[in-house]
Protein backbone atom coordinates (compact mmCIF):
# COMPACT_ATOMS: atom_id res chain seq x y z
CA UNK A 1 0.00 0.00 0.00
CA UNK A 2 0.78 3.36 -0.98
CA UNK A 3 1.00 6.21 1.97
CA UNK A 4 -0.11 9.26 0.47
CA UNK A 5 0.60 12.61 1.78
CA UNK A 6 -1.09 15.95 1.38
CA UNK A 7 0.53 18.95 2.14
CA UNK A 8 -0.23 20.22 5.70
CA UNK A 9 -0.81 23.54 4.12
CA UNK A 10 -3.62 22.22 1.83
CA UNK A 11 -7.44 24.57 3.49
CA UNK A 12 -9.34 22.32 1.22
CA UNK A 13 -10.35 19.33 -0.37
CA UNK A 14 -8.75 20.07 -3.92
CA UNK A 15 -5.30 19.73 -3.15
CA UNK A 16 -2.54 17.00 -4.93
CA UNK A 17 -1.09 14.34 -2.74
CA UNK A 18 2.43 13.21 -3.10
CA UNK A 19 3.57 9.84 -2.02
CA UNK A 20 6.91 8.04 -3.14
CA UNK A 21 8.28 4.55 -4.27
CA UNK A 22 12.08 3.95 -4.81
CA UNK A 23 12.82 6.89 -7.35
CA UNK A 24 9.39 7.84 -8.50
CA UNK A 25 6.93 10.36 -7.08
CA UNK A 26 3.68 9.83 -7.46
CA UNK A 27 0.90 12.68 -8.00
CA UNK A 28 -2.70 12.53 -7.22
CA UNK A 29 -5.64 14.50 -7.65
CA UNK A 30 -7.00 14.70 -3.55
CA UNK A 31 -10.42 14.76 -4.67
CA UNK A 32 -9.91 11.82 -7.18
CA UNK A 33 -8.10 9.21 -4.91
CA UNK A 34 -9.11 6.66 -7.11
CA UNK A 35 -8.16 8.42 -10.41
CA UNK A 36 -5.29 8.52 -12.88
CA UNK A 37 -2.09 8.54 -11.13
CA UNK A 38 1.41 11.04 -12.62
CA UNK A 39 4.94 9.42 -11.67
CA UNK A 40 7.95 11.15 -12.00
CA UNK A 41 11.63 10.07 -11.69
CA UNK A 42 12.85 11.64 -9.12
CA UNK A 43 15.19 13.92 -10.39
CA UNK A 44 12.43 15.58 -12.34
CA UNK A 45 10.76 16.27 -9.10
CA UNK A 46 13.53 17.77 -7.35
CA UNK A 47 14.10 20.22 -10.65
CA UNK A 48 10.23 21.02 -10.79
CA UNK A 49 10.03 21.64 -6.99
CA UNK A 50 13.68 23.55 -6.83
CA UNK A 51 12.05 25.50 -10.32
CA UNK A 52 8.81 26.41 -8.13
CA UNK A 53 10.67 27.46 -5.64
CA UNK A 54 13.18 29.76 -7.47
CA UNK A 55 10.15 31.73 -9.25
CA UNK A 56 8.26 31.86 -5.84
CA UNK A 57 4.98 30.63 -6.14
CA UNK A 58 2.67 30.89 -3.87
CA UNK A 59 0.68 28.80 -2.23
CA UNK A 60 2.82 26.65 -4.30
CA UNK A 61 5.66 27.20 -2.77
CA UNK A 62 4.37 26.84 0.57
CA UNK A 63 2.99 23.25 -0.34
CA UNK A 64 6.59 22.54 -1.79
CA UNK A 65 7.89 23.43 1.13
CA UNK A 66 5.79 21.48 3.51
CA UNK A 67 6.56 17.94 0.44
CA UNK A 68 10.29 18.95 1.48
CA UNK A 69 9.77 18.27 5.15
CA UNK A 70 8.11 15.29 5.00
CA UNK A 71 10.44 13.83 1.91
CA UNK A 72 13.97 15.22 2.60
CA UNK A 73 15.38 12.30 0.35
CA UNK A 74 13.19 14.03 -2.75
CA UNK A 75 13.95 17.68 -2.11
CA UNK A 76 16.14 19.50 -4.10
Amino acid sequence: MTAWRKSSRCESHTCVEIATLPGIVLVRDSKDPDGEVLAFEAPAWRAFLAAVHRAGVDPIERAVADWQDHLPGISP
